[in-house]
């Protein structure tokens, strides 16, 4: 029959035992087996594991803490530079966009000095044409008709458009008002008749006309 394990407490009272009988009495084989215990105790004790050290969680790492606000610093760095590289972008778009604009208009109202000059000319046709009596031969009366609208011809090619703006409401913008007459006939501010016809040039006003606005009777 197997012997029954012995605690620990079991040992140590059999060995307190053993130490209290005489030495005589024991044989050599019971002394070796004694230190031979003895000797596995006392290296089960060294053997016991110690406690492991946990590393210290707060120990402070000066490098990270360096290279977390380098890194930092170099994000801020970047998304400035975003911010300039985009509104220097958008800068160059605007100045572009005007420089175009400028361009355009400088095209389109380059004559605009020599349309005005040319405007008296048309004037002084019109009015020849109207002035013109009965008694004036129809070769004459031809010539400076077909004068006058080769005139207007020319300058219907390079956008410049007539203001004609009989019984229309007055408008500040593109008339101007030389007198103001009662009239039942018109509604108040209306044009009555036009002394002068004003003109554009690509849809600016050039000259305004000149008329003569109604008012309510009174």
């Amino acid at each position: 029959m197997a012997n029954d394990p012995q605690t620990p407490l079991d040992e140590e009272l059999a060995r307190q035992e053993r130490e209290d009988e005489p030495q005589a009495d024991r044989k050599p084989d019971e002394v070796e087996q004694d230190a031979a215990i003895e000797g596995a105790d006392e290296a089960e004790e060294i053997a016991e594991p110690t406690e492991s050290l946990e590393p210290d969680e707060t120990v402070d790492n000066p490098e990270a803490e360096v290279l977390a606000a380098r890194v930092e610093e170099l994000e801020q760095s970047l998304a400035e530079a975003k911010d300039q590289s985009l509104r220097a972008a958008a800068e160059a778009q605007n100045v572009r966009r005007r420089a175009e604009q400028e361009a355009d208009k400088a095209r389109k109202f380059a004559l605009e000095k020599f349309v005005k000059e040319l405007l008296p000319v048309v004037d002084s046709l019109e009015k020849a044409l109207e002035a013109m009596e009965d008694g004036a031969s129809d070769a004459h009366r031809e010539g400076v008709s077909m004068t006058l609208k080769l005139q207007l011809d020319v300058l219907g090619k390079f956008g410049v458009e007539p203001v004609e703006p009989h019984g229309e409401p007055f408008d500040p913008q593109y008339h101007e008002a030389m007198a103001m007459v009662p009239n039942p006939d018109l509604e108040p501010n209306s044009v009555m008749d036009v002394m002068q016809k004003g003109y554009l040039l690509n849809g600016r006003l050039v000259r305004p006309a000149m008329v003569v606005v109604s008012q309510a009777a009174s």
